[in-house]
């Protein structure tokens, strides 16, 4: 059953007008993945990223050590804006990755369950737990990544803890890595290059680019040439040595790596509450809630 809910969902993933987004959502049963591909077989709108639906607060920060060997990012989550302002919390969240750098948990429950390195009568979690009662407001650690690296690692903070980089190459300077930093925060590249991008991902694109070409008028075989010359564009979207080098577009990533004899092995964005649905509450509701 098509629900009003399930269209007014697909419109925010999609932007598609409310005719088009109940009109496939009744062809495909109410399967919301397979109307948003038919929505862009039908070239009405391009399936949005689920990163664009940010609603979750907090900060993302970063931490590398002194030699550039080893470096560590963390998500941590909080309920409203102004507790990504408040120092007690900044200082917490850089702890957390100073911690996930020195003592290498290998996901976040190991982590909440480490000693935690700045009071070690306590654990990550207890002390969390303390940040929860003082400031006042629920949060989480949501997610964390850790690189070491025989070359060197980096790391780059936009927007006050919004978008958090961490790049790890095993040839390059700090300048080539800090420019690897700018574009993935800019750039959003999912892999590094081609081999890394999941092979059913790569034939699901090519059935769309297809189904396009054919809902334009054109034959199968040529349909299957565009395909060809397409494809190209969705690697230059994806991978980062396809890019455009945002610094300077007449350039590739890759033309920068080989100038610079550089070779990056690992990257990974994270951006502040990326793929979150936040609850909406109406604040003066919430006051009155409060004073009651």
């Amino acid at each position: 059953m098509v629900t009003a809910e399930l269209v007014k969902n697909l419109r925010e993933r999609t932007g598609a007008g409310m005719m088009d987004c109940k009109k496939v959502l009744m062809e495909t049963d109410g399967d919301m993945e397979k109307a948003a591909e038919l929505l862009r077989e039908r070239g009405i709108t391009k399936a949005a990223k689920k990163s664009d639906r940010i609603a979750a607060e907090g900060l993302v920060a970063a931490y590398v050590t002194d030699n550039k060997k080893v470096g560590a990012l963390v998500e941590v989550n909080a309920e409203t804006d102004f507790v990504s302002k408040n120092d007690e919390f900044k200082t917490f969240v850089a702890n957390v990755a100073e911690q996930i750098a020195n003592q290498n948990p290998k996901d976040v429950e190991e982590l909440l369950n480490q000693k935690f390195i700045k009071d070690s009568s306590k654990t990550v979690k207890e002390v969390l737990t303390d940040k929860i009662a003082t400031i006042g407001e629920n949060m989480t650690i949501r997610r964390l990544a850790r690189f070491e690296s025989t070359g060197l690692v980096e790391s780059y903070i936009h927007g006050d803890g919004k978008i958090g980089v961490l790049v790890a190459l095993t040839k390059g300077d700090a300048e080539v890595a800090k420019d690897l930093c700018l574009q993935i925060a800019a750039a959003r590249p999912e892999y590094i290059g081609k081999d890394a991008v999941p092979q059913d991902k790569v034939k699901k694109e090519m059935e769309i680019l297809k189904a396009q070409a054919m809902n334009e008028g054109k034959p199968e075989a040529i349909a299957e040439k565009m395909v060809q010359g397409r494809i190209g564009k969705f690697y230059a979207e994806i991978c980062l040595v396809d890019q455009q080098f945002v610094k300077n577009p007449d350039i590739k990533v890759s033309d920068l790596l080989n100038s610079k004899n550089a070779e990056i092995v690992e990257f990974v964005r994270f951006e502040k509450g990326e793929g979150i649905e936040k609850k909406e509450e109406n604040f003066a509701e919430e006051v009155a809630k409060q004073l009651q």
